[in-house]
């Protein structure tokens, strides 16, 4: 019944979409709806897939319902919570902890992230019209250098969040006041090489190299190897390209996001050099 909701408040105009908060008999709810030009962007139908999967595991916010055509989805409100500070470091172990438990399940759905292919993706999005970057082209060739040894390197593809930053690690205190964890926001999430999400986390968080390192060690609790180090490099190069393209095809939709874009282009370059020089 209509009548049953009340307080209707803006929770947040994200990156991807729009969040809305309201009540109803008196219970707290939060309603996502999708941003412009999402609908070529995410798969929705996969989308509730992941949420299938992981159904069962306590791992995201209970969600109360979802619309595979429209991309509208409802879930409880976590009340008494708060994001991952990148800069913490306590913060940063222990969603990195929690992700490590949730790669060692090894979920699987019925489709992958292929990062490549999304690439292509969000180029045909930008039709004829040419890159804001004089140098996209030779970026390009650059960064696709990079598929032979990510293609090698790819011990095992598991479910893998995609969008694993730190604003998706949501900390709840519990009615005793202890802080669980929760990791919201799947609509990116597919088989992957679980490396991946610890390049996204990083390059969001606008790690430096050393940064980037310090975060790998981190999850895997040891150093890592040279191929584990060459991936993490590898597969943030290949992110921030992505991320750029996906930035500039919502640019031409009227959403700007500021530096992001070029700092995802910058770790594109950056890291590529860096693998090249080793």
């Amino acid at each position: 019944n209509n009548q049953d909701i009340t307080d209707i408040d803006i929770m947040k105009k994200g990156m991807t979409n729009r969040s809305f908060t309201f009540r109803c008999k008196g219970k707290r709810y939060m309603i996502r709806i999708s941003g412009v030009g999402t609908e070529k962007l995410i798969d929705r139908c996969q989308e509730k897939e992941v949420y299938e999967a992981i159904r069962d595991m306590d791992i995201c916010d209970p969600v109360i319902y979802i619309d595979s055509e429209k991309g509208y989805k409802i879930s409880e409100f976590l009340e008494n919570s708060r994001v991952c500070d990148p800069m913490n470091g306590l913060d940063v172990k222990r969603s990195m902890e929690c992700l490590k438990r949730f790669h060692d399940k090894k979920l699987a759905v019925g489709h992958t992230f292929d990062l490549f292919g999304q690439i292509e993706k969000y180029e045909l999005l930008r039709g004829n019209s040419k890159s804001v970057y004089a140098d996209y082209e030779k970026t390009k060739r650059d960064v696709y250098w990079l598929k032979s040894f990510i293609d090698r390197n790819i011990e095992e593809k598991v479910l893998t969040h995609i969008d694993a930053v730190p604003d998706n690690f949501l900390f709840v205190k519990d009615e005793y006041g202890k802080e669980q964890i929760k990791l919201i926001d799947w609509e990116y999430a597919g088989m992957c090489d679980p490396i991946m999400d610890i390049s996204m986390s990083a390059i969001y968080s606008y790690y430096d190299a050393e940064q980037t390192e310090k975060l790998l060690e981190i999850y895997l609790e040891r150093k890592p190897s040279k191929e584990e180090y060459y991936s993490v490099f590898a597969n943030a190069a290949l992110g921030g390209f992505l991320w750029c393209l996906w930035a500039v095809y919502k640019a031409a939709l009227g959403e700007e996001f500021g530096e992001y874009t070029i700092i995802m282009y910058r770790y594109a370059k950056g890291y590529y050099k860096k693998l090249k020089a080793l």
